[in-house]
């Protein structure tokens, strides 16, 4: 069980760490799928962590999935949106 939280947290960290790389990009080039990325990374890094810190039974963890569903949600919108400006619509 401690492996699995020490796991966890380098994995939470990693996301943390790729939402700080795609924040330094947007900064840089001011386009917002970066933004997006970073924001998905992040909402990803507190998914992981909130899941290897609660005690929550498996049954029950079903609405942290919904953070997992945000932050994808958000890299697909954020692509179609980029896309569509790219072809001038």
């Amino acid at each position: 069980m401690d492996l699995y939280i020490f796991l966890s947290g380098a994995v939470s960290t990693g996301f943390v760490i790729a939402g700080l790389f795609f924040l330094r990009f947007w900064k840089r080039t001011g386009d917002s799928l970066f933004a997006a990325f970073a924001m998905a990374f992040w909402l990803l890094g507190l998914t992981q962590g909130l899941l290897a810190l609660s005690d929550i039974p498996v049954e029950e963890r079903s609405w942290l999935y919904l953070l997992r569903l945000a932050a994808f949600s958000l890299i697909l919108v954020s692509i179609g949106l980029k896309n569509r400006r790219a072809r001038g619509g």
